[in-house]
């Protein structure tokens, strides 16, 4: 009853928040995972400052180690790697060492994120020319940025198995405006492209690009801003419309399952209308529908 047995995964910035989710259910669905990121037991990663600033957090949550861990009591195989996704000698040293390891990847999950690096206050408001040119340093050098560097060193391991499902995690709303913050809804747009254009050249050798994008998800950091948790957060009104990380997990576990997913390459899909499709739910039982802003 293990759909995803024997295969073999890699999820980036996998730490905490949604890479963690999809890490933890396609361990679920027994598969060998690759839990990458910057942030170790013996290293958190930097650049965080403001943000734990502003969320009164002495350090950020989650480590790989952390996350390998509940892969591996999920019922697959977490292995923690310490990887900088914006260093392609990093990224191209963990490819071998997957590829070596393992004779192959089946499933890649571009999720590394460093948005949140100045994603915080007041940013979430401001007209686009009172916001400092620091987001494009987080959100392309060390979010865009990053799902490129790992593409452009998986995609001659996928274009050799002539199989393999890369997934773009990314945030969309059928095309509406993100409005709040031009950085952060340009970069997610290019993310969504990426994944097109990826679909487009991997297309002749059989292997499938799409992005996948969940809807207000309850991250750590979120809990966090809202000085709750996961325990506790029925009890913020705001909250109500949210979904675990596991939810995006679980889309994406069906969707690595899915002998038919090739026929989706090059699509933006949504959480919400996955759990539709292919019957799942979050973690309290819940069918949330597509978020929308």
């Amino acid at each position: 009853m293990k759909p995803l047995r024997d295969r073999i995964a890699i999820v980036t910035g996998a730490s905490r928040g949604g890479g963690r989710g999809i890490a933890v259910e396609l361990g679920a669905a027994g598969a060998t995972v690759y839990v990458t990121g910057r942030t170790s037991r013996g290293a958190p990663a930097p650049d965080y400052a403001r943000l734990l600033t502003e969320m009164s957090l002495p350090v950020i949550p989650g480590t790989i180690e952390d996350v390998a861990e509940e892969v591996t009591a999920a019922g697959g195989r977490g292995i923690a790697v310490c990887c900088d996704h914006g260093d392609p000698a990093q990224v191209r040293a963990l490819v071998a060492r997957v590829e070596g390891e393992a004779g192959r990847i089946d499933v890649l999950v571009n999720n590394a994120w460093g948005g949140h690096e100045t994603l915080v206050g007041d940013e979430l408001s401001k007209p686009f020319w009172e916001l400092s040119l620091d987001h494009w340093r987080s959100m392309f050098d060390h979010g865009v940025r990053n799902h490129v560097v790992t593409c452009h060193a998986a995609a001659p391991v996928f274009a050799r198995q002539q199989r393999g499902l890369i997934v773009t995690t990314t945030f969309w709303d059928r095309g509406t405006y993100i409005r709040g913050n031009l950085f952060y809804d340009l970069a997610k747009s290019t993310m969504n492209r990426l994944a097109f254009d990826v679909a487009e050249e991997l297309r002749p050798h059989g292997v499938t690009s799409l992005a996948v994008a969940p809807g207000w998800m309850r991250t750590e950091i979120i809990l966090a801003a809202f000085k709750t948790d996961e325990a506790h957060w029925r009890d913020v009104p705001p909250l109500a419309r949210t979904e675990s990380p596991r939810y995006l997990g679980r889309a994406v576990a069906a969707l690595a399952a899915d002998p038919d997913v090739h026929q989706k390459t090059g699509a933006v899909l949504m959480a919400g209308d996955l759990a539709t499709e292919y019957g799942f739910t979050d973690l309290d039982g819940r069918v949330i529908p597509p978020f929308e802003m």
